[in-house]
């Protein structure tokens, strides 16, 4: 496990220690193509056997800039093969700036973009790169039960 300790190296199948610096620690996985595995785990005591994280359920799936592993923010602290389940990634939406009433799906794996109904896009999450720091915010707002200020827009756009 110690060859994974502070390496800056995006590593498909990492996995990654979020301290959120507030007493609390989250998990993450490295799955490809700028996304990550946010883990739905929030707890007090650091986890090092990955065995115990990597069976909880992902929480939600998003792309997020390097800065987050190659400024050692998030810690590596092991990796394992991804399973099919993660491998295959969920689509995204793309709301048009100009054109608020169009909208695309964006397939992450291929990078294909199809013409979507607005209803179509509903469940999924929008197609953008969050910072280290706005997921933290999301994960604690999650387990605080609060809706984060970065989803507003989306969930009052589908209501």
């Amino acid at each position: 496990m110690e060859e994974f300790m502070g390496s800056p190296q995006i590593t498909i199948g990492a996995v990654l220690e979020i301290d959120l610096e507030d007493g609390y620690f989250a998990y993450a996985r490295i799955l490809g193509g700028a996304n990550y595995g946010i883990y739905d785990l929030y707890t007090p005591e650091r986890i090092l056997d990955i065995a115990q994280i990597i069976h909880r359920p992902i929480m939600f799936i998003v792309a997020v800039y390097n800065q987050a592993v190659n400024a050692k923010r998030w810690v590596k602290i092991g990796k394992s093969p991804l399973p099919v389940s993660l491998q295959e990634l969920p689509f995204k939406f793309i709301q048009d700036g100009l054109d608020p009433e169009s909208f695309r799906l964006y397939n992450p794996i291929s990078g294909a973009m199809t013409p979507a109904l607005k209803e179509e896009c509903r469940d999924l999450e929008r197609c953008a790169v969050w910072s280290p720091e706005q997921v933290e915010e999301r994960i604690r707002d999650h387990h605080a039960g609060r809706l984060n200020r970065y989803l507003k827009d989306d969930r009052e756009l589908f209501d």
